[in-house]
């Protein structure tokens, strides 16, 4: 996680030491079709306005200089959706990773893919792979869009892995522990998410990213996707930094200093940005 400089943060920001930010921000980005509906509009103009949300958060973390955000983009259980709006998901999708390109490029920002590829369409498909090989070897934010993801798929797909190894004679049972789970998860190679943010007020996890949040914690907040600002991330981040996290323990761990500070519960308190 790179430090900008404190004159660029906003003050509340600032004031937060820095080992008590969060490494890595997973969101359930929820709320677009309850936003257009109230609009009277048809729920595709919630998930473009969802679109600039993810562009404002996004460019907000990397310039904070936070090390990755995961941005649970489109559920397995997604398809189950009206096609016209799984086709407007799918079209957003792409043009997203072509206008958002060379800013990705400019700003550092590597780019993740987590998800089975099966079932994508293959222009999403070449989207996706050209975002990810031209931004491979940049050092910034790490941007990981979570998309066709179900978690016990993911962890059932890790599983499948490790079982293959093991028949092949490259692993021994017993050599198989929490790591070596991990290590086969879509993931692997980012660290878990150590805060997750939902928007529009749903108190449940969706599925998502159910290993790597086993330790993270949890701001829930009523404001919906379209409607989150800044001003709202900023809030979660702050809310983190005055955690206690004990991890089991009695010590407190305050975002991620030894203290003894009493944490903020969940905050403010429907579904991610293309379940809303």
């Amino acid at each position: 996680m790179t430090s900008p400089d404190p004159a660029r943060l906003p003050p509340a920001l600032a004031a937060l030491p820095r080992p008590r930010w969060p490494r890595h921000i997973a969101v359930i980005m929820d709320g677009n079709g309850r936003w257009a509906q109230s609009r009277g509009l048809p729920r595709a103009a919630g998930h473009r306005e969802g679109v600039e949300t993810v562009r404002r958060v996004v460019t907000e973390a990397a310039r904070i200089g936070l090390e990755a955000i995961t941005l649970y983009s489109f559920s397995s259980e997604n398809w189950k959706r009206p096609a016209d709006e799984v086709e407007a998901l799918m079209f957003l999708c792409c043009e997203f990773l072509r206008q958002e390109r060379p800013t990705m490029l400019r700003e550092g920002i590597r780019f993740r893919r987590i998800g089975r590829r099966e079932g994508l369409p293959a222009e999403v498909l070449a989207e996706l792979d050209e975002t990810e090989r031209a931004t491979a070897h940049l050092t910034g934010l790490t941007l990981c869009l979570a998309l066709n993801y179900g978690s016990r798929t993911e962890i059932a797909d890790a599983a499948r892995a490790l079982a293959r190894e093991v028949a092949a004679g490259k692993r021994s049972p017993v050599a198989i522990d929490e790591a070596a789970l991990a290590s086969h998860l879509y993931t692997a190679g980012i660290p878990d998410p150590d805060l997750l943010v939902r928007t529009a007020g749903e108190m449940r996890i969706s599925n998502y990213l159910l290993w790597q949040i086993s330790y993270a914690e949890l701001h829930v907040t009523e404001v919906l996707w379209p409607d989150f600002t800044l001003a709202d991330f900023h809030r979660a981040i702050l809310a983190f930094g005055a955690r206690d996290r004990r991890f089991g323990g009695l010590g407190g761990v305050v975002g991620g200093v030894v203290g003894g500070a009493v944490g903020a519960g969940i905050e403010d308190g429907s579904d991610a940005s293309p379940r809303g």
